[in-house]
Formats: C-alpha cells, structure tokens, sequence
C-alpha cells in the first residue's frame, strides 16, 4: 500500500507549517489566550488559505478536498498548538454538504468556505456522558418552520460562532437544525479552557430553527467522526512537536557535567514516546482513510483511532512533563502548553475510557483492526 502523499497535499502541508511558523508563534499565541482564546484576524488568515473550505465543494467557493487533505493540515496546526477551531469548520461543511437542503447549502457554504461564518457544532449535553443518542433538546414545528429549546455545554467558540448545529429530539428521535447566534432566544456565556482557546454554555428557548434533516442522529455521528479524524491528526502534530521540544531540551540540559540525553534511562523514555507517537500516526491514517467507508465501519474505525490517540497523548504528555522536571509545568515554558493540548485533546469528542467502551461493543467475530 502507498503512503506517500500527493505533490498538492506536500504543497498544501508546506503552505501551513510557514503560516504556523511564521504567522502564529508562541508569543501570539500568548496574546490571543489573553483576549480570550480566539482570534477573527487569525481564522481569516486560515480562510485566506482555503482551510475553512477544505470540505466543500468548488461550486460552493471551497476547494473540494478530501480526509487526507483534513489530515494533513491540522497535523500542521497541532504543531502550533493553533487555537482557532479549524476542525469546526471542518465538520460544518462536510455535514451541511452532505445533509442539508439546498437552500441551507446556498445560504451557507460559501460564507463557511470564505471565513466569513464560522458555524460550529453545539452536540454535548452534561447528561450525556458522550453519548450521541442522548438527547435532551427538544425541537418543535411551528408554521413559520421550527423552534428549539434545549442547553448545549463546552460549545467551541460558541459565543463567537455565528451559527450552531444543534441535535435535537423530534417525535422520539433526533434531528439536526442550523440556529442563528443572533436569533431570538438564543444566549451564550463564554469562557477560556483548559489549553487556552474558548468554549461557551448555549441556551435556546423558543429558538428559530432550519432544518438541516430529519436523520439527525446519523448527521451527528457523521460531523463526530469528522471532528475525531481532526482530532487524532491534529494531536499527531502535537505529539510530534513535543517530542521534539523534549530532545531538545535533553540535549541541553546538563547534570554531573553530562547532557541528560547520555543517560541511557532517559533514552529508553525517550524510545517509547517515539514509540506512542507512532502508533497514533498510523492510527490517524486509519482514521482519515475510513472516514468516508459506510458508518458501521466508519463508526468502528474511528473509536478505534481515538482510543489508541488517547493513549498515546497521556503517554507523552506525561513522559515530556517528567524528563523536563518542574519547568515543564511553569506556564513561561512552552511544553506545559503542549501537555495542556495533549489533555483536552484526549477528552474531545469522548475520552479514552469512552471510545473503549465503543471498540468493545462494536466488536466482531474478529477484533482485527482492518475486520
């Protein structure tokens, strides 16, 4: 089989990692945390690019490309730590083009594709415990079209979005609507996460609706499972950069008159994390390449992806934090921040325990990876 990639996906990796290398170093990042965890400027600067349409069709003004594509760049905007939730953009076009009508589509696309509208997915509910079949939210017809109400937590970016999809239950199952920030009945209250970036609670009462479909719960899995491949890639990224960050700092820092990297101990350390960080690369591979296989497979593939990413992440996270010692967790020092990464990373779009838990029911007769 051949892994190598396509001269455009080269190109379009190369493209990034200057933008993240020359346009988004730690002290802006430093800057845009301080503001509050996001940056317009920043995402236009990502819509310049073409990121922001990477999932929607040409006709639409995006640039029509595929999971790989989706892997490679946000492998690239892990090594930043990027805090723009690219990955949201990711998933609004690849389920409304694939879900909505085409009016919704019309009215839509081209503004996610040109950075214009950042539309984000608003799906957890603190009941679920990441399950997608639970769901609260309540949708209602009315003759105008459909109102929500329902409570939606850790909403990326929710009180900068300009638009949300929104799962909610319509006669016993799930449907998928698109709700305006700006709607009546809508109110959202932001705050900072874990890594730095923006998250917000989401409030509808009596909200104005479009429908997006009536096959919510399939939509959502779909916009899930994209979210997943994004994240496992872009945690790659992070992986990758701190590892090196690691050896780096092992090459230069000295005890009993000796560089702690001559330490065969550390070495071994080292050798595992190298380890960890591969078997998530390969799994991120595996996730890209079946996300668009039918669902059942799709869905199994990309639990297995997560719970294999989720592993990993601890694993180095934890190994960076050890071989570096106390300066490792100061917020001056710039692994402290990939660790942060590493953290939420591991718990976005279902933690490790959880995705086991989904491998484990998904299993066949066989438990092989390519079954």
């Amino acid at each position: 089989m051949d892994f190598d990639f396509t001269d455009d996906q080269e190109q379009l990796r190369d493209a990034v990692r200057k933008w993240v290398d020359k346009g988004y170093g730690f002290e802006r990042r430093r800057g845009i945390v301080k503001e509050g965890g996001f940056s317009r400027a920043a995402y236009g600067e990502l819509a310049e690019l073409g990121l922001t349409g990477l999932y929607i069709g040409e006709d639409d003004g995006g640039l029509g490309m595929g999971p790989v594509e989706g892997m490679v760049v946000m492998e690239e905007l892990g090594r930043g730590i990027v805090l723009e939730p690219l990955a949201q953009a990711l998933i609004a076009g690849g389920v409304l083009s694939g879900y909505a009508p085409q009016a919704l589509k019309a009215a839509w696309l081209p503004g996610i594709a040109g950075g214009e509208k950042l539309v984000v997915l608003a799906w957890q509910e603190r009941k679920a415990r990441y399950r997608l079949d639970v769901c609260e939210a309540q949708a209602t017809q009315v003759q105008a079209g459909w109102t929500l109400n329902a409570i939606k937590s850790i909403v990326p970016a929710g009180d900068q979005a300009d638009a949300f999809l929104v799962p909610a239950t319509v006669g016993g199952k799930i449907a998928l609507f698109l709700v305006e920030r700006g709607a009546a009945g809508v109110a959202t209250r932001g705050y900072g996460t874990q890594d730095g970036s923006r998250a917000a609670e989401l409030s509808l009462k009596d909200a104005p609706a479009s429908l997006v479909t009536l096959d919510g719960l399939a939509a959502l899995e779909h916009a899930v499972d994209i979210g997943i491949a994004a994240a496992c890639a872009e945690a790659v990224g992070v992986l990758d950069k701190t590892l090196a960050i690691t050896v780096e700092y092992m090459n230069q820092r000295k005890q009993f008159g000796v560089t702690i990297a001559s330490f065969q101990a550390l070495r071994h350390r080292v050798a595992d994390m190298k380890m960890q960080l591969e078997l998530a690369r390969s799994m991120s591979y595996y996730a890209s390449l079946k996300l668009n296989a039918p669902a059942d497979e799709r869905r199994r593939a990309l639990a297995r992806a997560k719970y294999q990413l989720g592993n990993s992440m601890r694993f180095v996270g934890q190994q960076a934090v050890q071989l570096h010692g106390g300066i490792g967790v100061t917020d001056e020092y710039i692994v402290s921040h990939y660790f942060k990464k590493l953290t939420q990373l591991e718990m976005t779009f279902g933690d490790t325990l959880h995705h086991l838990g989904e491998v484990s029911q998904r299993m066949q007769d066989t438990a092989g990876v390519f079954a």
